[in-house]
This record gives structure tokens, sequence and C-alpha cells, in this order.
């Protein structure tokens, strides 16, 4: 009888992955026509630099806090009922943007809808994070420890495939809008499409298996015991090494929008292309990660990936070419945060026992999104404020975003370390033939994935 019933267990989660999967190409359309063009559509209303800046910092500290929130809701509330609540009215706030829109184009409150933007758009982000904790957990219960590396970068696989194919359309879509000036009515339209995306996810969660899950008392653990804990467990110390390094990307990361469409006047299409690119070449690497992880860790893969992270902002300013933009910085920066992503999601679940992971996940964003709010509200600050001459005060917010990460990885990574028993990290000698055969393998199955990406459609 138990038997019966762990092989009817085994076969609901499996139905649960596939639709999860699916889920997570629709969620693909509203980051492709939505996530995506929210900065750029703040700055086609005439928002200013400072305020482009503040929505990315904004989101880093609200996002975390509604998650704490949400992570003490499951304590009274399924979770698959407060995600999919949650992710329906996420579809439902996407209308903010088309209100704002509509606004814009008929000449009403014109010189305060950038100011409206900001708050519409922190009310999204609020009630968009509302259920993250509760989706981390269930997802936690449907994909099994042992091929949780692999499993997860295959559904990173497919929706990078639909990503790049969908934004790439949005973008030329929105250049055709703007050469009809037409352009606000296509953000309108483009967040409309976000909506329908979001809503089709909710369908499919609804459909979803979601294994109990019964939260003990005993497994909750305050924000303020998190930490002063932090420093001396290991999920802390990586939770800390994490925020640093959010605080230190975000400094230049909120303002790259501004650089790509402000000052080197890049068409939308171009600007999508330059920023997509590499996250659409790291596709390809998904896979390797993933192996690699469940194979020798998720540190060693924490490791590698991060050698590149300080580069990036250097790399953006080097040269304004879009050829080089796309080849070098843009590819490089998508290789190695595709590793480094998939990696810190497995590395918390590898660190905290399934009662204690919607909190552990609460807890790690919002450290994450201090660091983000901070980061992002000193590079608005900084290109306000900075007046150095013959020098471009974007330039020497990249820099200074440059050398905060260096320091961060050199000093906070030889603090935390692997938890589970996996086999030995080969030597620097034997890495790049690793690395590359590894890569082979993995390269093949992602094919046949694609090819065969139709099966994650039909039903």
């Amino acid at each position: 009888m138990k038997k019966r019933q762990s092989k009817k267990e085994r076969e609901l989660k499996h139905h649960a992955r596939r639709i999860s999967i699916k889920e997570g190409i629709f969620a693909t359309v509203k980051n492709s026509f939505g996530g995506h063009y929210v900065s750029p559509f703040a700055i086609a209303i005439n928002a200013s630099n400072s305020i482009v800046a503040m929505m990315s910092s904004i989101s880093g500290l609200l996002g975390p806090m509604s998650q704490i929130f949400g992570s003490r809701i499951i304590q009274k509330y399924p979770r698959k009922k407060l995600v999919t609540k949650t992710v329906f009215l996420d579809a439902l706030s996407w209308l903010f943007y088309v209100l704002i829109a509509v606004l814009f184009l008929n000449n009403i409150l014109i010189t305060t809808l950038p100011l409206l933007l900001l708050v519409l758009f922190s009310v999204h982000i609020f009630i968009h994070s509302l259920g993250i904790p509760a989706w981390y957990s269930w997802m936690g219960d449907i994909v099994d420890e042992k091929y949780r590396g692999r499993w997860f970068a295959k559904r990173s696989l497919v929706d990078g495939v639909f990503t790049g194919i969908l934004t790439i359309t949005s973008a030329l879509l929105l250049d055709f809008f703007k050469t009809r000036n037409l352009l606000i009515i296509g953000f309108a339209i483009f967040f409309f499409v976000a909506l329908l995306g979001r809503f089709v996810c909710w369908h499919l969660l609804k459909r979803q298996y979601a294994p109990k899950f019964k939260p003990e008392k005993k497994s909750y653990f305050s924000f303020g015991n998190f930490l002063l804990g932090a420093p001396k467990n290991n999920f802390g110390k990586f939770t800390i090494f994490r925020s640093l390094l959010s605080f230190a990307t975000s400094i230049s990361e909120a303002l790259l929008v501004v650089y790509l469409l402000r000052d080197l006047q890049f068409s939308y299409f171009t600007y999508i292309l330059v920023v997509l690119f590499g996250a659409g070449v790291a596709l390809s690497t998904v896979g390797l990660w993933g192996k690699l992880a469940d194979k020798y860790g998720n540190y060693f893969v924490l490791k590698i990936t991060s050698i590149g992270i300080p580069l990036f902002p250097i790399l953006w300013i080097l040269h304004p070419s879009p050829i080089y933009l796309l080849f070098v910085p843009s590819l490089i920066r998508g290789v190695s945060w595709a590793g480094f992503n998939l990696v810190s999601t497995n590395f918390i679940y590898d660190n905290v026992s399934q009662q204690k992971r919607a909190f552990a996940f609460s807890y790690y964003n919002m450290l994450n999104g201090i660091g983000v709010f901070l980061g992002a509200g000193l590079g608005a600050i900084l290109i306000k404020t900075l007046n150095i001459p013959a020098i471009k005060p974007l330039f020497v917010i990249f820099l200074i975003s440059a050398i905060i990460r260096f320091f961060v990885i050199i000093i906070m990574l030889p603090k935390f370390k692997e938890v589970r028993k996996v086999r030995k990290s080969p030597t620097i000698k034997v890495l790049p033939h690793l690395l590359l055969r590894t890569f082979k393998t993995t390269f093949k199955a992602e094919v046949s994935e694609i090819v065969h990406i139709n099966k994650y459609i039909k039903e």
C-alpha cells in the first residue's frame, strides 16, 4: 500500500515539474513584454536618471520586506493558495502601467507621472514578492535533491529560449511603434500582454500539485535572530556575501539602461540585444553549471563564476560599439551570472531544512534587497552629485562598482563552504579540460531539449 502511494507521489511530482516548466514559459511573456521595459518606459515619460535608479533601489527593499511578510503567512495559509492569489493580483497590477500610459497620452499630470510611476511600481513589487517564499518552499518539495541542479538548469534553459525569442520580437515591435510616433501606445500594449501572460501562469499554478506541508511552530525564527546568528553559520555567511555583492552590483546596474539609451542613444532593439545577448548565449552553459554543481557542489561553481563579476562594469565603458558590447561584457556577464544565480538558489536549498526554507529565502532576499536598495540609492546620489571635469559621472560610478565587487569576492567568498558530500574539486590544471568535456556532453542534451521544446507546451 505504501509502495503504491509512493509511486503515486512520484507521478504527481513529475507532473508538477512539467507544469512548472510550462508556467515558467508564460512567466517569460510577462518579463519579455513587461519586466524588461519598465525602466525604458520611465525614460520615455521623462523620468529623471535619479528616479530610474530609485526604481531599482525601492524594488530591492520593498520586495524582500514583502517576502518576510509572505513567509509568516505560510504558517497559517496554504502555500499553493498564497502563490495563486498573489500571481492573480500580480497580473492585475500590470494595469497600473497601462493607466500611466493613458494619462501620458492625454497630457494628464505630465509632470507628476514619473513620481506616480514610482509609487505604483512599488505597490506592484510588493504584490509580486508576497508569494515568492511560498513558491520556493513549494518547488523545493517537488524537485529531488539529487537532481536539483540539473532540473533547475533545464527550467532555466527552456525559459531562456522563449525569453530570447520574445524579447527580440518585442524590441523590434517597440522600435516599429517608435518610428511611427506610437511609442507610448506600444508600451501600453506590451504591459497588457504581460498581464495576459501572468494570467496564464495563474491558471497553470492552480493545476499544479502541491505536497502536503504542515509548518511547525518550532521552525520559526525571527529576522533579528537570523541577523544575530548570520556571522556564525554557513548559510548566514553566504547571505552576507550575497547581500554585499548585490550592493556593489546595484551601484552601476541600475544605471546601465541610462548609459545605453541616453548616453549611447541605442535603439530599443540594440539595447535589448546588448543587455540580453549574453544571457541568451549563456543558455548553452546552464546545463554545464547544473551538472558541475550536482557533482562537485554549488560552492565550486560559485568560485568559478565569481571570477568575472568585478570585470563587468569596466568592460561596459571601454568601447561604445554595439558589436564590442555584445561579444565582450554582455557575453561574459551572461555566462557568469547564469551559473552564479543557479547555484545560489540551490545552495540555500542545501543549507536549510524544509520547515525553515520559506523563512530562510525571505531573510536571504531581505538582506539581498537591502544591498540592492543601498547600492542603487548610492548610484542615484552619485549620478546627481558627481561633477568631475573630463570624466563622465557614469564612468566613475561603474569603476567604483567594480572595485567594491572585487573586494567583496576576495574577502567574503572564503568564509563559507560546501555542505553536501561531493567529489573533490578538480585542480586548476585539469579545470579547462573538465569544463570543455562537460560542456560538450550537456550541450547535446540541451540541443535535444530545444528541438523538442514543443513538448512543454502541449498538454
